[in-house]
């Protein structure tokens, strides 16, 4: 009797449930999408291993040759351009040259609206209204039409263009970090380390931003696709990249006089911008459940 009434009075076991190990389940869509990302990244840093030909080879004698599936040849599997130039081999170096930009004014992008995000938290006041208006002003302007007479009065440069697509986006991060960072100076590890005579900088560094950090990342995968596609836009438009550099956008551009009849000249390049954006685009979905802490 007596064990009996010990196991009444001890706790009721139950299944144990599945402990949250700091993510959702991989499921197959994103799956997909990160196969899909590390094929374009695979296929952009060796370009110049995987391409059959160079990008700026002309075959006169195989000019806008469709592709294999469409009556084409082996040697042209996705066909060529008006010059006779290898459409797969210009996508493996557009590709190279659209994630570098895409990349790069991503990091300049998310550096200049974190420190700004930084600055306006921890020095309230005149900053933080300076960097406020700066925010608004920002989210206010048209961008497309920026970049267009910035542009068309400074000429073509990659590093110039890269650098006004790092300022695209930048508004987002300011705000998202000054918001969460406010939140973090709430909270009591931040007053310890003020009482124990840490500096501003590093607490704001060291301690509030990795903190942070997995928002902004989750921020980056929104604003990564929408450079890629202001990228395209602008060297559609001939204003991005030039010969004999070729992106992805550059090549839409040139086949546009074409759809009509080699459609693949423009048609393929853009596919891969499609499906370049949709994948980081899911990605960047699944990281945003994955890391919301509401979910645990």
């Amino acid at each position: 009797m007596a064990n009996t009434a010990a196991g009444a009075d001890a706790p009721l076991k139950t299944k144990p449930e599945k402990a949250w190990r700091g993510g959702l389940r991989l499921d197959l869509t994103t799956a997909l999408c990160i196969a899909v990302l590390a094929v374009f990244v695979v296929a952009a840093v060796f370009a110049n291993i995987l391409a059959p030909h160079g990008f700026m080879q002309i075959d006169l004698h195989a000019r806008k040759a469709p592709p294999i599936f469409f009556g084409g040849t082996l040697k042209h599997i996705l066909g060529t351009d008006e010059l006779g130039r290898d459409i797969l081999s210009r996508m493996f170096y557009g590709l190279r040259t659209s994630l570098l930009i895409a990349l790069g004014a991503s990091a300049i992008s998310l550096a200049l609206g974190t420190v700004l995000g930084l600055l306006a938290a921890f020095w309230r006041g005149f900053a933080d209204m300076l960097i406020r208006v700066a925010v608004d002003f920002q989210a206010s302007m048209p961008f497309l039409i920026i970049a267009l007479a910035v542009l068309a009065f400074f000429g073509d440069n990659l590093w110039l263009f890269m650098t006004l697509l790092g300022l695209y986006g930048w508004e987002r991060y300011a705000r998202l970090v000054r918001t969460m960072a406010g939140l973090e100076l709430e909270r009591g590890y931040v007053a310890a380390l003020r009482r124990n005579g840490a500096a501003t900088g590093r607490i704001a560094f060291l301690h509030v931003l990795p903190n942070i950090l997995s928002v902004v990342l989750v921020n980056l995968t929104v604003v990564l696709p929408e450079i890629l596609l202001q990228e395209s836009a602008l060297s559609f438009l001939g204003l991005g990249i030039q010969p004999p550099l070729v992106s992805l956008g550059s090549m839409v551009g040139a086949g546009r006089d074409y759809v009509m009849t080699e459609w693949w000249i423009a048609i393929l390049p853009g596919i891969v911008i499609f499906v370049l954006s949709l994948s980081i685009s899911l990605i960047g979905d699944y990281l945003r459940d994955a890391l919301d802490p509401t979910l645990r």
